[in-house]
């Protein structure tokens, strides 16, 4: 039987700036992280149809300490030559300003599971890096080149560098290879070759509503490179009423029975132009090649529905609503905001995962915050919670999260003439608000949001709060400018998570069961 139908979006909720790659039989996607770890999310298929999450390459060796919301790993790309995998990557320190401190790395492995090496610097010329394996034997490294000086575009055109295999360290000087087309911000370049073409891949237009992908081609490597006359290969600015919205960011990949597919972030608002509180996903495209050679997708508009290979189907099982914690170490979908999960502050086993206290939900540093990311509009997420503050400096429960300035919190807190209460905390752009009533408990409590579209409600037992409104976590409402600067980017889309804070320095646990993830229909 085949696989049959790809369904968009293949890789639901936040996964964006997909890096697509076949080895053999099997099917790859990397995509972004940004301030969670481990960095670098990978997915395996072995039809385009059926995805599974095989976890995080960048672990204890990618310090996102202090990294500002939406810096960290950008946009990765993956890469196989000489029977090793090659990961590149930005670590965004910050982008706030004008000015960009976008260092570039590569990782590699002999296993898509691993070891992955120590990383190597490589540049800081830009961001969204991508490697390029060419038939002579010779590597390449792309990227965009950033500019901070006023008057100037930022994106100021795509480079390409050699880069040596064997010593790991890049060669000769950059080549400016193509300076975009007229759609502007050219970044998240990707280089294939093709019947003697060399294709140039990009990200155009800005990664919101007139986000494309724009192929350009030479017979040299270093160029010159012609844009496509129909540019641009996707795009859904025109098309305001499809689903899929924000299609860009495009990498491509050949099944073994020869047809082609764009793998490219996408994102589902709520309403034509709406927030979008699942962030940028992952779909897929299928690719025809007219007859003097471009690429083409039916309409230049994202899919919902696409023709799958005719490979065997190739399903896996379904990830489980409760996660009961018996396994010495977190599952694949379990993400931590700019630390690892060490045993530093992190313990799970005997059904229970047990978290230390961190620092407020404000900090860019230290947080305890274990989340993984909302991938349906509708949904519950629950969680049994056990914590005994004794200071409103402590406080512990379960969270719908975008970044440290707007976030939804029931929790466990600690009242001077109650003891233990259960209320909402909130944040919204900075602004802190408390939502009553506070009810007193004692003991483990059950706490559970609901997501419904935009509203989101907290409960525990027959105490209800809200309905709130969700929208606070898209990509869209975490942007926040300064004359006309970016101050913070949104780029990370709704988690739900488990957090525990202790603002006096004693590192309180808070004990974690039976957290149930259920999405509605």
């Amino acid at each position: 039987m085949t696989a049959g139908t790809i369904r968009n979006p293949v890789l639901p909720g936040f996964h964006p700036d997909p890096s697509i790659l076949r080895v053999g039989a099997d099917f790859y996607i990397a995509t972004s992280t940004f301030e969670w770890h481990p960095g670098v999310r990978l997915h395996h298929s072995r039809d385009l149809v059926h995805w599974r999450p095989i976890g995080g390459v960048l672990t204890d060796r990618l310090d996102l300490s202090g990294v500002p919301d939406s810096g960290g790993v950008w946009a990765p790309c993956l890469s196989y030559a000489d029977g090793t995998f090659h990961l590149v990557y930005t670590d965004v320190k910050s982008y706030a300003g004008g000015f960009w401190d976008t260092p570039n790395h590569v990782v590699t492995a002999a296993s898509i599971d691993g070891p992955w090496s120590d990383p190597v610097p490589l540049h800081a010329r830009g961001f969204d890096p991508s490697m390029f394996h060419d038939d002579d034997g010779r590597s390449w490294l792309l990227s965009n080149r950033t500019d901070w000086r006023p008057g100037r575009p930022w994106a100021n055109g795509i480079i390409v560098q050699e880069y040596d295999r064997r010593s790991r360290r890049l060669v000769g000087e950059p080549v400016d290879l193509y300076a975009g087309s007229a759609a502007g911000m050219t970044e998240g370049p990707h280089l294939y070759r093709r019947d003697g073409w060399y294709y140039l891949v990009t990200a155009e237009g800005g990664t919101e509503w007139f986000h494309q992908v724009t192929v350009a081609r030479s017979r040299s490597l270093l160029g010159p490179y012609e844009t496509d006359p129909e540019t641009p290969l996707l795009t859904s600015v025109h098309r305001p009423d499809l689903r899929l919205q924000k299609a860009g960011h495009g990498s491509l990949v050949e099944t073994p029975d020869g047809r082609w597919y764009l793998a490219h972030l996408a994102a589902r608002p709520l309403g034509p132009r709406g927030r979008s509180i699942l962030g940028r996903e992952t779909a897929l495209q299928h690719i025809t090649w007219t007859g003097d050679g471009w690429p083409r997708i039916a309409g230049g508009v994202p899919h919902d529905l696409v023709d799958g290979p005719q490979l065997p189907a190739c399903p896996w099982p379904d990830e489980p609503e409760t996660d009961d914690f018996t396994a010495p170490q977190l599952g694949p979908h379990w993400n931590t905001l700019r630390r690892s999960a060490t045993p530093a502050w992190i313990s799970t086993g005997a059904g229970r995962l047990r978290v230390r206290g961190g620092r407020s939900p404000g900090s860019l540093s230290g947080v305890s915050l274990v989340g993984r990311r909302v991938q349906h509009a509708q949904a519950t997420f629950e969680a049994t919670v056990g914590f005994a503050p004794s200071d409103y400096q402590q406080m512990a429960g379960i969270t719908a999260y975008y970044n440290s300035r707007n976030w939804y919190f029931l929790r466990i807190g600690w009242d001077e003439e109650s003891g233990p209460v259960v209320d909402v905390l909130a944040r919204d752009r900075g602004r802190l608000t408390m939502y009553r009533p506070a009810v007193p408990v004692t003991g483990p409590v059950r706490l559970r949001l609901e997501l419904t579209g935009g509203a989101l409600r907290g409960s525990y037992g027959d105490v209800e709060w809200g309905p709130f409104d969700a929208s606070i976590l898209s990509d869209e409402y975490a942007q926040e400018s300064e004359g006309g600067v970016p101050r913070t980017w949104g780029f990370t889309g709704a988690f739900f998570g488990l957090w525990a804070q202790d603002l006096t320095g004693g590192e309180l646990a808070a004990d974690f069961s039976a957290v149930t993830y259920k999405p509605h229909p």
